[in-house]
């Protein structure tokens, strides 16, 4: 696991000057690459690489990069691993038994596969996590790569500086700042999506001229990159090229191809899914534990890292280390169910508990983890997480992306049931319903549940009247499915709260937006459809990027033994109803789980990984709040609807209204500003 950065710069330019910024860009990224660190400047091309690097297979300077092929064709700097390297290796050595491998590391094994076969015959060969930049010196063609779903981050585009631009990519954003008068804009287009999603989705960043290489994207640069930004946004639909002047961009890898393939060959019995997946889950967890440093596995007590851990404990003939967290707040804290897992696999189990405090100490730092608005308020206990697992391993394996390929999440079985409940009602009287709910304010609707809980028998909810709105707004303004699941995944009315230039034009062409079509296959019911679109969008720029930030932000490589495309394939040749029954989700890994852990440890309603921060927002983190949200500063700043802004501050304070997501996420790009800017 690594950092890499890089830049073009002709040669009419300051070559002292390009040096320079690319050992800046490098600099900047030392928390992914505490290891070492190195840089190749390439004159015959103008191409300037950089690399940092957390050592975790050959740990020897043989593994250093970037690194040149035996050929000397190709120079490559590489961030992930490569999980089945040696398969690989022996590969290549009987094609060509005189081969004089110079490491034992993945990356030589891959730049020499590149170089033999080709790049686009490699890839589909490759099992593993990866960003990577590769020059072709002869053929002068450049190459950014990203694995299949987007486990590791790679941005790249145009940095505005001085009267001119330069091309560059990197891990993160922090390494565009460092260049001289960095001067890109915030994007318009990434303030709304952000505000809709809580993060910045692919193909955007924040900043205008520069994107995220999306998942399974290659792009290639013939000869030397425009000198201006690309005048659209590069999103790349399913069987098409994005090409803007010598750039282009493809799939080299497609999920709906997937899908499509795999429905067309499903399983016909349980008993022969269940074996295949728990078969080849094995394979993963030992290619993935793969490591000449020491290894560990996060342990939340749930489903997905509890299957991960009972399968890495079968394999080891020692306990295996793993890590949880726990809060002074018993409603938050599941790690007393994490710990009794551990007791039973008998692993060598660690926790740390959480406080506001702890997190109050953490959330300055927030910004310069994430280096650009980011509100998934679950990356507070994610970076503990990963603090304390860093304090005894290098890797660690998580149970990440099970809910999204096996049907974890609460949406895919709710929703389904409530549209079959709201269907047959006809749109004009959906409309009035939901209209008329929404004439009484939220308060008159706690105060009805209040007046009516000591008859009820159910257990009551928490800010009644906020969920009693939403499912009033949802009767307006959702008339079929799909848009059902937008106004679950979507925080509504983000156009009130950003102040947009009046001739900003929203773009339809974005993978969050889901503007691109479905498979043909596979896609028959509502929650396959919701489970398909979250894998391309809310899996890689929420989920994947909090994980990624949050442990490279301690110098802890993560890897996700689910996103093995292997079990992807498997889990899409499973009809539904080996994944959901009724109101019970993830069936298929229950009954793996339940050969090594039993039932009753497991069995409990989904919680997620989550903290009290509304609770939070009105005492131990008031303060910092009340400073980001002056109504004079944000007014000033010109980015958001100061009025609109306060309305919601002091609803939550009186506790009116829960707004913790919505305020969530102001507070985040407040703080990012502020750390922008540097000037409060």
């Amino acid at each position: 696991m690594c950092g890499i950065a890089g830049l073009y710069q002709s040669t009419a330019t300051n070559s002292a000057q390009a040096r320079k910024s690319i050992l800046e860009m490098t600099q900047s990224l030392a928390h992914r690459g505490p290891d070492d660190t190195n840089i190749y400047v390439d004159d015959g091309s103008d191409w300037y690489f950089g690399h940092r690097r957390l050592s975790i297979l050959d740990t020897s300077k043989g593994g250093l990069q970037p690194m040149t092929s035996h050929s000397g064709n190709l120079i490559i700097t590489f961030n992930g691993e490569i999980y089945n390297h040696l398969e690989i290796r022996d590969e290549l050595e009987k094609e060509n038994p005189s081969i004089q491998w110079k490491s034992t590391s993945d990356t030589e094994t891959l730049l020499e596969a590149f170089d033999q076969w080709g790049i686009n015959s490699t890839l589909p060969k490759v099992r593993g996590m990866f960003a990577i930049a590769v020059l072709d010196k002869i053929n002068k063609d450049f190459y950014l790569i990203r694995d299949r779903f987007g486990e590791k981050p790679l941005y790249y585009g145009w940095a505005q500086q001085y009267q001119s631009s330069s091309f560059c990519f990197a891990s993160e954003l922090k390494a565009f700042k460092v260049l001289p008068d960095f001067s890109n804009q915030i994007s318009q287009e990434a303030l709304i999506k952000y505000f809709s999603y809580m993060y910045v989705p692919s193909p955007l960043s924040i900043y205008e001229g520069i994107y995220k290489l999306e998942p399974g994207c290659i792009l290639k640069i013939s000869s030397k990159p425009p000198i201006e930004n690309i005048n659209k946004v590069p999103h790349v639909l399913s069987g098409k090229i994005f090409e803007y002047e010598n750039i282009t961009i493809s799939k080299w890898y497609d999920l709906k191809d997937v899908v499509n393939t795999s429905s067309k060959n499903l399983f016909n019995d349980y008993a022969s899914a269940e074996a295949a997946l728990e078969s080849e889950l094995n394979k993963v967890i030992k290619m993935q534990s793969l490591a000449d440093v020491p290894l560990g596995a996060f342990l939340s007590g749930g489903i997905d890292s509890s299957l991960i851990v009972s399968l890495m404990q079968k394999q080891s003939l020692k306990p295996i280390k793993t890590f949880t967290i726990g809060f002074e707040d018993p409603e938050f804290d599941e790690s007393p169910f994490a710990a009794e897992v551990a007791k039973h696999l008998q692993t060598d189990h660690s926790e740390l508990f959480v406080s506001a405090e702890d997190a109050q100490s953490l959330v300055p730092e927030l910004p310069k983890l994430y280096d650009e608005p980011f509100a998934d308020y679950s990356q507070i206990p994610t970076y503990f997480v990963s603090k304390a697992a860093k304090q005894s391993v290098t890797v660690s394996l998580s149970g990440d992306a099970g809910d999204e390929i096996f049907g974890g999440y609460n949406r895919y079985l709710m929703a389904p049931s409530l549209w079959r409940k709201i269907a047959w009602l006809p749109r004009f009287l959906r409309r009035i319903i939901g209209k008329t709910i929404l004439m009484l304010p939220a308060s008159f609707w706690d105060s009805l549940q209040l007046f009516f809980k000591p008859f009820l028998k159910k257990q009551t909810f928490n800010h009644f009247g906020d969920k009693v709105h939403k499912l009033a707004i949802r009767l307006v303004k959702v008339h079929s499915e799909d848009e059902l699941f937008e106004s679950l995944i979507i925080e509504p009315d983000a156009e009130k709260l950003v102040l947009l230039d009046k001739n900003y034009i929203p773009s339809k062409n974005l993978t969050a937006s889901l503007a691109d079509s479905l498979p043909e296959n596979g896609m028959k019911n509502f929650a396959s459809r919701m489970m398909f679109r979250d894998t391309l969008n809310y899996l890689t720029d929420d989920i994947l990027c909090k994980v990624d930030r949050a442990a490279m932000g301690v110098s802890l490589e993560t890897r996700v033994p689910f996103l093995d495309h292997k079990i992807v394939e498997l889990a899409w040749r499973m009809p539904l109803e080996m994944k959901i029954e009724g109101f019970k989700s993830k069936i298929i890994l229950r009954n793996i789980l339940y050969k090594h852990v039993p039932k009753s440890l497991i069995e409990r309603p989904k919680a997620g990984f989550s903290i009290p921060l509304g609770d939070w927002l009105r005492g131990p983190l008031k303060e910092w709040a009340e400073s980001l949200l002056n109504h004079k500063r944000v007014k000033k700043e010109g980015y958001l609807n100061a009025d609109h802004v306060q309305l919601i501050w002091q609803e939550h304070l009186s506790e009116r209204r829960n707004w913790t997501i919505k305020l969530w996420s102001i507070l985040m790009f407040q703080s990012w500003l502020e750390s922008v800017n540097n000037k409060y």
